[in-house]
């Protein structure tokens, strides 16, 4: 039997426990709930604060917006973490419920590009840096604050409701979302009624800071804080002493990656490839999310209580090597499921760019501010925007680009040097004639409702949700036992964020630029497939396993 803790008793599973883990758990997914009402709606924001930047552009500016929350998550992780080590774990994510509900609701209040030009943008990145300097301190003090009151032999179920936080954040960010579309209208919420799940979020905000006030220090930390050793030098102990960075290494590298890449591509990268790519409507997107969403908050806490049992690590390996085998099968099953005209009439009828190569950039554009308007350019982002796969040949150097579309060759028309007037009208005439051609070869402009096996996309899935959860639910257990109460809230917090955030909140983007450049809608994966794979063996070889270890040293 694993030893348990003298702080550990077992009256810790009352009353006191189960305030805690609410308390915690709500504040988390109020904070959850706020990004991801920014990650569902990219599309939206996309058209309302980049107005006049081409459709591929101002898609992936959008979704670099929502990437560029997660990239100061680290920064956060580190200002609050010290905060947490120092002074103590509840002040530290109390201010971060009150940062992060702040930002939110002024999203919901800003002018558009359209009303304020580029005003409007730099204030929307500004929202978002703060939501995600909040983030970086919110994760590893709920976690750490709930573990620090479990009892040894029940603390990746106690922990495992944080986890489930996040689903609870999504799923209420869908449910509203989907709400507010179904009340306004989809004109009615492009125009303005996408702000209202912003604006929500302030009530959630006032229930989170009365839950979260009533809460008092962890008894971890105040027996340290009373003895007078907590950590001076948070920083120093963390990242400065090899036995700690070497766990902190291992944490990132073979639990984090996987996480990042394994969880953001579930449950946010999935939604752009059926929106973007298989042309499926919002409405029906928003239903298979909020299922597979309802579907994971049973299995978070599943997980965590069989991690209880046999360990953490084998449950979270079980997790990794799931989504490994189900990453390429999975994708191509929702687009035969989502979409099957667009799969049979990618396979009847293959599209080929024949075009010089000097001709052809690489259309990776974060900002927005590039305009691609060679021949070979036009073609392949109408060809992204459609959804379409294609192949490349390489064609006489010197000549414009043109679409082979099974028997038909539609020549493309370069762009470059002329007024933005008579650019936009060439390549509106180029994407009318390879459109025109695909719609004759069979490609549909929507996915057919009537065609979708709606029960067969839930079930590919819902194996991607029980590979996310099965490395999620046992995660925050595994972290606070991973490291001492000393330093717990700096290294934590650090590792979880840089793997959260700068791999998990860069799938959509960076998987969406991938197929843009290569031409192929699964090439993406292959992002997320490498962080996986890498964590996978890490792990294997160099995570100590956690279960029932002592928290008091």
């Amino acid at each position: 039997m694993a030893e348990v803790a003298a702080s550990d008793t077992p009256e810790k599973e009352g009353t006191s426990l189960r305030t805690v883990v609410a308390a915690s758990s709500a504040g988390t997914t109020f904070e959850w709930y706020d990004f991801f009402v920014f990650g569902s709606l990219t599309g939206v924001i996309s058209k309302t604060f980049f107005t006049g930047l081409p459709e591929t552009a101002a898609l992936a500016a959008a979704l670099a917006l929502f990437g560029t929350g997660f990239l100061f998550r680290p920064l956060g992780a580190l200002v609050f973490g010290r905060i947490g080590d120092q002074a103590g774990r509840k002040g530290a994510f109390l201010a971060t419920v009150l940062l992060m509900g702040g930002a939110t609701v002024a999203i919901g209040l800003l002018p558009s590009y359209t009303q304020a030009g580029i005003i409007g943008p730099i204030l929307l990145i500004l929202m978002r840096i703060i939501q995600g300097f909040a983030l970086g301190g919110e994760y590893g003090g709920a976690a750490i604050y709930v573990a620090e009151h479990a009892p040894a032999n029940g603390r990746g179920r106690a922990t495992s409701w944080i986890q489930t936080s996040a689903a609870f954040g999504l799923f209420g960010a869908l449910i509203v979302i989907l709400v507010t579309r179904l009340a306004v209208g989809n004109e009615a919420f492009d125009a303005w009624g996408w702000r209202i799940p912003f604006l929500f979020s302030g009530v959630l905000l006032a229930i989170s800071i009365w839950m979260r006030l009533k809460l008092t220090e962890s008894p971890e930390f105040a027996k340290l804080k009373a003895e007078g050793k907590q950590s001076q030098a948070p920083f120093k102990e963390a990242f400065g002493e090899w036995p700690n960075l070497k766990l902190v290494l291992i944490a990132l590298v073979g639990v984090m990656f996987a996480q990042g890449a394994v969880w953001y591509t579930a449950f946010f990268y999935v939604q752009t490839f059926m929106e973007r790519f298989l042309k499926v409507s919002p409405e029906t997107i928003n239903i298979l999310m909020l299922s597979a969403t309802a579907a994971s908050a049973v299995f978070y806490v599943f997980f965590g209580w069989l991690s209880d049992r046999i360990g953490r690590k084998t449950v979270m390996l079980f997790g990794m090597v799931l989504m490994l085998a189900a990453y390429f099968p999975g994708f191509h099953m929702l687009s035969r499921t989502l979409n099957p005209a667009m799969a049979e009439a990618a396979a009847a009828t293959p599209v080929i760019v024949i075009a010089d190569p000097a001709d052809c950039s690489l259309q990776f554009d974060p900002v927005g501010k590039a305009a691609f308007l060679s021949s070979c350019d036009i073609a392949k982002s109408t060809l992204a925007n459609a959804g379409v796969s294609y192949a490349s040949e390489a064609g006489v150097p010197g000549r414009p680009a043109m679409v082979r579309v099974g028997s038909q060759t539609i020549p493309s028309t370069s762009a470059e040097g002329l007024s933005p007037e008579v650019a936009k009208a060439v390549k509106t005439s180029v994407e009318t004639r390879i459109k025109t051609a695909l719609t004759q070869a069979g490609y549909p402009a929507k996915a057919d409702p009537a065609r979708m096996n709606l029960l067969g996309a839930f079930g590919v899935l819902l194996v991607f949700v029980v590979a996310a959860t099965a490395l999620y639910g046992p995660i925050a257990a595994c972290l606070v036992e991973l490291f001492p109460t000393r330093v717990r809230y700096t290294a934590l917090s650090l590792p979880y964020h840089i793997g959260t955030g700068w791999v998990g909140g860069f799938v959509p983007f960076t998987a969406f630029a991938i197929v843009t450049a290569t031409g192929e809608l699964y090439s993406g994966l292959w992002y997320p497939f490498a962080f996986t794979a890498l964590s996978v063996v890490v792990c294997f070889l160099l995570l100590p396993e956690t279960k029932g270890k002592r928290l008091d040293g």
